[in-house]
């Protein structure tokens, strides 16, 4: 498997500069993070079995194959890990009696109908609204440590938050892979508030979101990631809504530059539509629900993963209790990027799927790992000031991230 994690490693290299992609320098950014996410997670569904040949297979897929293709095979691959994670939280969790039949009724009154954000991901569908809510089934009584030591014992790794080992005074808590995954592996997802951009206003600290919150992150189609309320998880299956940190109104006092200005007004909400946060049965001990805690690598240091989005499908009811986000917001709106800002669209994606999902991200390795701190490259945009700290891992990437 080493030769062919070689072969798959100078296949990312070479393919990253195919002159294919797109022109544009954060969308080519985009395509070549999805190359090499297909790369990644392909290489680990061939298994330890797999021959030259397969592997042979993929990369020729790779250099072929459109974005849209490679996008769908990446979500096809990354939902066929997390399914996995989910039958074994199942079965650590779920009483022996709730391991049969009664699983399907019990998980489909409980998740009813689930929020939807919309957006400009390939895999959007329609918003569908939650009713109601019946009470919380119930599981066996562990705590988060133990749940994350049996999910060890099934799928060979867990994570855990302790000091982190890059040398500066901020780099504080870090996020440590206990265990050992192969490249491809989904190693965490990152958990909270899913803002589609129609709902920005409404971040808590909104226009200059980021000033008191580090557990901010953007995926490519403009879906935001609040992980501040989710915290460090918790000991309980409950009803969650992200309030108990984010209790919040849109910032509208104070002094303002005009570009705070100009950008309160080009993100306006809908008149009548009203923001709020959408609750679901969550698990609070899900021990993968910390991505937020990884670091950004020390100069002279390599990631070992990168972010890969999951549109999470909303008809896999009994693995939503395991998704750590709920979507803010309650009403579909369709959002078109024109340079810096966002504006409301009257067209609709006709690529766009009828089946409703839920935006999220996951981490997945970039390489084999054992024992050791998850490093992510976090690509803070060079047009800004960026902290001391910071060390750019691709001076480039960063540049198209955020032309």
């Amino acid at each position: 498997m080493a030769f062919l994690f070689h072969k798959f490693q100078e296949a990312v290299k070479v393919l990253a500069k195919n002159p294919t992609f797109a022109r544009d320098p954060r969308k080519l950014q985009f395509e070549a993070d999805i190359n090499r996410l297909f790369l990644y997670t392909g290489y680990y569904r061939l298994g330890k079995n797999a021959d030259e040949a397969d592997a042979d297979e993929i990369i020729d897929m790779a250099s072929k194959a459109s974005v849209i293709d490679q996008q769908t095979q990446v979500q096809e691959n990354v939902h066929s890990q997390i399914s996995e994670f989910c039958m074994f939280m199942d079965e650590i969790l779920l009483p022996k009696e709730k391991m049969t039949g009664d699983i399907t009724s019990e998980s489909s009154q409980q998740s009813n109908v689930f929020p939807h954000r919309s957006g400009l991901s390939f895999a959007v569908g329609r918003s569908v609204m939650p009713e109601s809510h019946s009470a919380v089934p119930e599981t066996r009584p562990l705590n988060q440590a133990e749940v994350s030591q049996r999910l060890k014992d099934l799928l060979g790794y867990t994570l855990n938050i302790k000091p982190s080992q890059i040398p500066h005074k901020d780099a504080g808590q870090g996020l440590f892979l206990d265990g050992e995954a192969n490249v491809g592996a989904v190693l965490a997802f990152y958990p909270g508030i899913v803002y589609s951009p129609a709902y920005y206003r409404y971040i808590p600290g909104y226009p200059r979101v980021d000033a008191q919150n580090p557990y901010l992150i953007t995926r490519y189609d403009g879906t935001i990631i609040n992980a501040q309320p989710w915290g460090s998880g918790g000991d309980k299956r409950e009803l969650w809504d992200g309030l108990k940190m984010a209790e919040f109104k849109p910032d509208l006092a104070g002094a303002e530059k005009g570009s705070d200005r100009l950008w309160k007004l080009l993100n306006k909400p809908l008149e009548g539509t009203k923001g709020d946060n959408r609750s679901d049965v969550l698990e609070q001990r899900n021990p993968l629900a910390l991505a937020h805690f990884a670091n950004h690598p020390a100069k002279g240091m390599q990631p070992n993963v990168m972010i890969c989005p999951y549109d999470f499908p909303l008809t896999e009811k009994d693995m939503r209790v395991y998704i750590p986000n709920i979507s803010f917001g309650n009403a579909e709106v369709n959002m078109r990027r024109f340079g810096n800002f966002w504006f409301k669209s009257w067209s609709r994606n006709s690529g766009a799927s009828n089946v409703p999902t839920l935006k999220s991200l996951v981490l997945v390795a970039t390489r084999a790992l054992q024992d050791e701190e998850i490093l992510l490259n976090y690509r803070l945009s060079n047009s800004k000031r960026r902290p001391e700290w910071y060390t750019p891992v691709d001076e480039e990437e960063d540049r198209r991230r955020w032309s």
